[in-house]
């Protein structure tokens, strides 16, 4: 009986220590993903600036980097990734469906990872948006507040701008909800653009 009981008293710290361990795996696997997928999608971008447009991060990938948006004043340099879906969002910015080759972009991100800085952006800020073929300094004008039940985002081919997105209120435990923060930005004069 007391062999017993040893065995029960030395299962169950070992057992407590097992799953510590699992989550501490898993809590540290999230980050190393994230950043070796960043790192496989410049890899990816650098490899279509140098001709192979269609070059993937992963061979299993169903995006691939199509932009660069950076705002200086912030220290944002980010990879806009193509397809709008939750699993691409989760490795960096996307461009909403249809908007990535016409004038009106929309480019969505999460509030907690790749777009919390938006909370901090402010009217005036400048931004870069660069693709394989061209690049276009934009000034933020607007910073709203849109609920998605009342107002659908819609993408007007016959405007020039960029609108960036993401769910709101920043920092709020609850994930999705129907408030969206949206930031728009109107590109810079020809002759202000050359020289920011």
């Amino acid at each position: 009986m007391r062999k017993r009981g040893y065995w029960l008293c030395a299962a169950v710290p070992l057992t407590a220590v097992f799953f510590s361990l699992l989550l501490l795996a898993q809590a540290l696997w999230i980050p190393l993903k994230a950043e070796l997928a960043q790192w496989l999608i410049e890899r990816s971008w650098q490899e279509s600036l140098d001709g192979n447009a269609q070059s993937r991060p992963w061979p299993w990938a169903d995006t691939r980097p199509v932009a660069v948006l950076t705002l200086p004043a912030h220290g944002i340099r980010q990879l806009v990734l193509e397809g709008n879906s939750g699993r691409n969002l989760a490795f960096g910015p996307v461009f909403a469906d249809g908007s990535g080759n016409g004038l009106d972009r929309v480019i969505s991100g999460h509030r907690d990872t790749h777009f919390r800085f938006l909370a901090s952006v402010r009217t005036g800020d400048l931004i870069q948006l660069s693709t394989r073929n061209s690049s276009q300094w934009y000034e933020v004008r607007a910073m709203d507040v849109v609920d998605s039940r009342r107002e659908e985002l819609l993408v007007d081919p016959g405007i020039d701008r960029i609108s960036l997105v993401t769910c709101f209120p920043f920092g709020h435990a609850q994930t999705g909800g129907p408030l969206r923060y949206v930031v728009t930005a109107v590109p810079l004069s020809p002759r202000r653009s050359s020289s920011g």
